[in-house]
């Protein structure tokens, strides 16, 4: 038997670091992680770029407006990173086209984000609704509305971006191995060993970023964190007269409409042949993503279809270019979790973006390499620690 286990050992490769899951923050994290000249082996049971998890896609929004001022903070430290990783790839990664922030007045999610913007610093417009439909005739707003305007949002191109941060990772030495399931993680005093079907690797840090699927790869480590997968749908339309609702000519937007339909309503304009984004923030929540159907349904569209008709007219009866379905890993705040394992300091845990982490996966990237090699990081993560679970 001690014969057998030192075979087995003998085969195991080692590494500096591994990082479990390669979608916006995997990636990020196993590029920052290589950056620092780690030897790090980065994970993913699907192939890259995969359509099953959270980071495939034309497109996710970007901005500093946002209704808690620590995500307008650190969106401030993020737009530069994404810049320098935009000059390193020689590759356009986020696209600048302005956005809107509009709904009712008194809307408790718009108000927030008001006060936000104001005391950020940055600038910003607030926009009566008549001047808000004058500058941006997409859109139709009542008289009830009030509408705010930041110049610098826009959206990031999320499959570019993730094959990015993979690309200069892997030229900085990294292996990546993708189709490749783990099976089980084996935690030792200050290594682990992690087994997938085709090798065993150890190193003496893991970094779990492995989205909808990191609740039940951490009961492996003795953590139960209140994660919840949702199931939601992306939508993109084609409407007759595309030119208004490309990226060009028209701005990224929320809808803080929470109080009027089932969920806040946001949309990214068409580029590069995507069509006219528009989906609910958020959807129905499943207990592991092996439940979730992958099939979207006609249901989802119809829902949409009278608030496109009261305040996105153009598109309001457009066919549908193409549907697909997004997972949200949320947390019951929606803050994220960026932090250490409560009882392994050599475990590194990115989770629960919960819909809207996917702007600020660079910086989330170089957050848990910070905490992985240096025991902190220099961004606020405040919001984000474990800890806030397990009172």
């Amino acid at each position: 038997m001690t014969g057998n286990r030192q075979q087995v050992r003998e085969m195991t490769e080692v590494f500096d670091a591994i990082v479990i899951g390669a979608g916006a923050m995997g990636s990020a994290a196993a590029y920052y992680l290589s950056e620092r000249g780690q030897r790090v082996l980065l994970l993913e049971q699907f192939e890259l770029d995969h359509r099953l998890g959270s980071s495939y896609g034309y497109s996710r929004i970007i901005r500093y407006a946002y209704d808690h001022l620590e995500y307008v903070e650190l969106a401030k430290d993020t737009f530069p990173l994404w810049d320098a990783l935009q000059d390193k790839l020689g590759d356009q990664l986020v696209v600048r086209t302005g956005g809107i922030d509009f709904g009712p007045a008194g809307e408790a999610s718009l108000e927030a984000t008001i006060a936000a913007m104001q005391a950020s610093g940055l600038p910003y417009e607030l926009l009566a609704p008549a001047e808000a439909m004058r500058r941006f005739p997409q859109f139709q707003l009542t008289d009830d509305f009030r509408a705010l305007y930041q110049p610098d949002s826009g959206f990031v191109k999320a499959s570019k971006a993730v094959l990015g941060h993979i690309t200069l990772a892997a030229s900085n030495g990294a292996a990546i191995k993708d189709a490749t399931t783990v099976t089980s993680i084996n935690l030792r005093a200050d290594s682990v060993e992690v087994s997938t079907p085709t090798g065993t690797y150890s190193a003496g840090t893991l970094v779990v970023t492995a989205g909808a699927w990191a609740k039940r790869l951490l009961e492996q480590t003795g953590l139960d964190l209140p994660l919840s997968p949702l199931r939601c749908q992306l939508n993109f339309m084609a409407p007759t007269e595309l030119p208004p609702y490309e990226a060009g000519n028209c701005p990224v937007w929320i809808a803080h409409v929470g109080s009027l339909y089932p969920e806040a309503i946001y949309g990214i304009p068409s580029h590069g042949g995507s069509g006219f984004k528009i989906a609910f923030h958020g959807g129905p929540p499943f207990s592991h993503p092996s439940e979730i159907s992958r099939e979207p349904d006609t249901e989802n569209v119809a829902a949409l279809r009278p608030f496109m008709r009261a305040h996105i007219p153009g598109i309001a009866d457009a066919p549908v270019r193409e549907s697909r379905i997004c997972l949200y890993t949320q947390t019951p705040d929606e803050h994220f979790v960026v932090d250490r394992h409560p009882a392994h300091n050599h475990v590194v845990i990115g989770a629960g973006f919960s819909g809207h982490g996917f702007k600020f996966s660079t910086t989330i990237g170089k957050m848990l390499a910070d905490i992985s090699l240096d025991g902190a990081t220099p961004h606020n993560d405040n919001l984000f620690k474990i800890e806030r679970f397990l009172a």
